[in-house]
């Protein structure tokens, strides 16, 4: 993954929209539009083999309009700018977080130590439960 090629392609490629964000702003946020929408098609990124694309994709899933596009949108500031940047970050974080390979998971079993643990956990709560159980007494007449 070449990080500078694909910050580049978002910028270049991603398409920008603004409209009236909901949030802090009192009248202002009825008079301007804020909240910043980024749109930008999977095969527009650069800087991603295709087996990241591919994970990407599928990693994305709802994410990925049925153009195969990426929409994003940020409306937590009262600025435009900021706002832009932020979907910028986010696309960005995203499409990485999407891509990159999941880590290999290793079988690992329970220590000795920690099995016993947990029997004697088990022990003590069996007996705690048979103690609370009611055992009505018998009377001999």
């Amino acid at each position: 993954m070449n990080l500078a090629l694909l910050r580049k392609s978002i910028l270049e490629n991603a398409s920008a929209s603004f409209s009236r964000a909901s949030g802090p702003g009192g009248q202002n946020v009825n008079k301007v539009s804020t909240k910043a929408t980024l749109r930008i098609c999977l095969s527009d990124l650069c800087g991603l083999s295709p087996e990241e694309l591919e994970r990407a994709r599928l990693t994305l899933g709802d994410r990925v309009t049925g153009a195969g596009e990426i929409v994003v949108s940020a409306d937590e500031t009262r600025s435009q700018l900021a706002n832009l940047n932020g979907a910028r970050a986010k696309l960005e974080r995203l499409v990485i977080e999407a891509a990159r390979l999941p880590k290999a998971r290793k079988k690992t079993k329970p220590s000795r130590a920690a099995r016993e643990r947990r029997l004697e956990e088990k022990r003590e709560s069996s007996q705690k439960k048979a103690e609370r159980a009611f055992r009505p007494s018998r009377r001999e007449d």
